[in-house]
């Protein structure tokens, strides 16, 4: 299969703060700081564009994430909160605030709408790993990482995997079914650049932006590097899948400051858990 990405949107469509793509049951996309910073965007499967809220008192948002109910959750570095969006009012609540931590970055959220999070220090090259359950409830997973970025879980949430940017990492975790994680190993260390957002597709392959070198890297469950694909740009910053099929590869590109898209072979975990 040939991947070719393409424009989504034009260059310089959102700031160079964009980040968080995910689609909604409908295949609307959506992603943060579109036009101006602190919103969050939305494109239509016909191509329109519109901002869809702005999150308020100088919070901005990262990741973004949708459990199976259809509600949005993201991810507000500045005000360590995870924000609840109801798509139908649009109405926003804290789901859950937590003080303890650097910034809430990357989520990724389980079959069953358990949210993880991982909480770089930037300026110490350090960072976190946390559970947010359904309830709200704020558990610290793991302290004194490296600088923590993209998390996901497996398909069949029995994996957790998270990366760290400056040491070019990327971990597997056990994932039990009450959110607790153990027998931590090492699934690929890459020489060179640096790792942002990264998503699983219902094989089990992890989509890794390689920010710096502008490409995915595609990674089996066993950590093998199976092939890269090529963006406009070197800022690759995350990723989601949607499309009919949730075949469909969007990716948020920052030095270019648009999303870019290509197909791949097999659709998205976080498309799958639609259907």
């Amino acid at each position: 299969m040939d991947y070719v990405s393409a424009a989504l949107t034009l260059p310089g469509s959102f700031t160079s703060g964009i980040e968080g793509p995910a689609c909604d049951g409908a295949g609307n996309l959506y992603a943060v700081n579109y036009e101006k910073q602190a919103t969050i965007g939305r494109i239509t499967p016909q191509g329109d564009e519109s901002i869809f809220i702005e999150l308020p008192n100088g919070s901005i948002g990262n990741g973004i994430r949708f459990n199976r109910e259809g509600d949005m959750f993201i991810a507000d570095f500045v005000h360590h909160n995870i924000w609840k969006v109801d798509m139908s009012t649009r109405h926003l609540s804290i789901h859950a605030h937590e003080p303890r931590m650097n910034q809430p970055n990357d989520i990724a959220i389980s079959n069953k709408g358990v949210i993880y999070a991982s909480d770089p220090n930037w300026d110490d090259g350090t960072g976190n790993m946390w559970r947010i359950d359904t309830d709200g409830t704020v558990t610290l997973l793991e302290a004194n990482m490296g600088t923590t970025n993209g998390i996901e879980t497996s398909p069949d949430d029995t994996v957790l995997y998270v990366n760290e940017t400056v040491q070019r990492r990327i971990w597997a975790y056990d994932l039990n079914k009450d959110g607790e994680i153990s027998n931590k190993r090492l699934l690929i260390e890459f020489p060179d650049h640096l790792l942002d957002g990264m998503r699983c597709d219902m094989l089990g392959n992890l989509y890794v932006t390689r920010f710096g070198k502008g490409v995915i890297a595609v990674i089996s469950p066993t950590g093998q590097p199976l092939r890269e694909i090529g963006l406009e740009g070197t800022d690759c910053t995350n990723l989601t899948f949607g499309g009919p099929e949730g075949k469909h590869c969007y990716v948020t590109v920052s030095d270019v400051g648009n999303v870019q898209v290509f197909t791949v072979e097999h659709p998205g975990r976080c498309w799958g858990m639609w259907k």
